[in-house]
């Protein structure tokens, strides 16, 4: 028994000379090793000696290099900071935390070998960083994006090149651990006029040390309604009108357009497009358009409204009532014709014909034509013979002592000149006066033409 506690006693005795004489404070947190850059996990260490000075060294069994390389000197009772290493040597293919297994050893003779152990996160280059933007709308001229710098760790030289539907941008920057770095983006309204609210892709391409990483973030295009109308009112006789609804917002918007017409001006109207809807409401009809209008798209409504063709067609009207009622209260009518007759001199001659029609009982008619100059006028005469043919003044008279209602009389002569004519050769008109229940009335005829180029007609009259 007593042999026993000796023993116990003895190994209490040599067990402070077998351990390690330091103390290790871990002062960082959040270590991290990214995979593929070539740059080891650092950790800050407060590292008391409470044995004698020595030099001391960092070592391990699975395959890691650290540092620093060598030994480090911490005298007797001395506390030191170290700033430990470490780093895969090959590929290292796992990913999330992972303990490491090291160890420290003085060189003194009577020095100890002491086992500790560290943890870090390995992570790919991608996952240290974050991305996203504020929110933009219809209306925005700008917009702020940031980059974060997601874990513990200092990035020197980062070359950056943020794309998405709203805008590109390239960037090279520096972002301490833990930082987050801002940009402001101009924007140009035009290359996101037809975009939909909703959530788009900001993406970046990352590359650090020769190491490249795609990272994905979101920017909100916010909903913004906004329907822009306009109209165009011109011309009199065909009246246009145009409206135009522009959706300059994000979002598909419904638009319903309402136009009234009377029943008269719907007749002369044309849409373009048709209407979806037509109503009519005693004498208005209403025209409705329904549309979805898409952002940045453009909803145009043409409504043409032609006057010109009832404007012609009530003048026309007007004339013809003028003329029929002209016509009606007219009581002698009297047509005048006039045509080619080839004569036997050779001279140019024309046969001269007037028809006298009575619409009512008049009498007492006399009936006056007029003789163009540099004209002669043939003895022969066709049907109703003149009383008075007078040379000096150029005038051929007939007189009727009264015609019944509906009946007709014809009267012709000749006329000729030794100078040929050439062009269109003018008549003038004959005049009628007569006396109807008492009172003297008077009507002309129309006006007769001929055009000396006309393929001539041989009459049967010659002279």
């Amino acid at each position: 028994m007593k042999k026993i506690l000796f023993i116990l006693l003895m190994m209490l005795l040599i067990a402070p000379l077998i351990s390690a004489a330091v103390e290790i404070e871990k002062q960082s947190s959040n270590e991290v090793l990214i995979v593929g850059i070539g740059e080891p996990a650092t950790f800050d260490l407060k590292i008391k000696n409470f044995g004698a000075s020595d030099n001391f060294e960092f070592y391990n069994f699975l395959g890691f290099n650290m540092f620093p390389v060598g030994t480090v000197f911490i005298g007797a009772g001395q506390t030191k900071d170290v700033k430990l290493q470490i780093s895969p040597i090959g590929d290292f293919s796992h990913r999330g935390f992972y303990t490491f297994n090291y160890f420290i050893r003085g060189h003194n003779q009577n020095s100890s070998e002491q086992s500790e152990t560290l943890t870090f996160k390995a992570i790919d280059l991608k996952d240290a960083f974050e991305i996203g933007s504020g929110e933009v709308d219809a209306e925005s001229n700008s917009i702020d994006i940031y980059i974060k710098n997601k874990v513990n760790f200092d990035f020197e030289n980062v070359d950056a090149e943020f794309s998405s539907v709203f805008f590109d941008l390239d960037e090279g920057f520096s972002l301490d651990a833990n930082e987050k770095k801002s940009f402001n983006v101009q924007l140009n309204k035009e290359d996101f006029r037809k975009l939909m609210a909703g959530f788009y892709t900001l993406d970046a391409n990352i590359i650090v040390k020769g190491q490249k990483a795609n990272v994905e973030g979101t920017i909100k295009f916010a909903e913004k309604d906004i329907v822009k109308t306009s109209e165009n009112d011109y011309g009199f006789f065909i009246n246009t009108k145009i409206i135009e609804k522009i959706n300059e917002g994000n979002v598909l918007k419904k638009s319903e357009t309402v136009i009234k017409k009377n029943i008269v001006s719907r007749l002369f109207t044309s849409f373009s497009p048709e209407p979806d809807i037509v109503e009519r409401d005693r004498s208005t009809v209403y025209y409705t358009w329904v549309e979805e209008i898409k952002p940045g798209e453009t909803l145009k409504i043409t409504v043409r409204t032609n006057w010109l063709f009832p404007f012609v067609t009530v003048l026309f009207l007007i004339v013809l009532i003028i003329l029929v009622k002209q016509y009606s209260g007219t009581d002698l009518i009297l047509r005048k014709r006039v045509s080619f007759v080839k004569a036997k001199g050779g001279e140019f001659a024309l046969k001269v014909t007037i028809v006298a029609s009575a619409r009512r009982y008049i009498e007492r008619i006399n009936i006056i034509d007029g003789l163009p100059p540099l004209v002669k006028v043939h003895e022969r005469f066709g049907g109703q013979q003149p009383k008075r043919v007078d040379e000096k003044t150029k005038r051929i008279e007939w007189g009727f002592e009264k015609l019944e209602a509906g009946e007709m009389r014809t009267a012709s002569y000749i006329i000729y000149s030794k100078v040929g004519i050439v062009g269109k050769f003018a008549l003038p008109s004959a005049a009628g006066i007569y006396e109807k229940e008492g009172k003297i009335k008077e009507t002309t005829s129309n006006r007769a033409f001929f055009v000396a180029e006309q393929k001539a007609r041989r009459e049967d009259e010659g002279y």
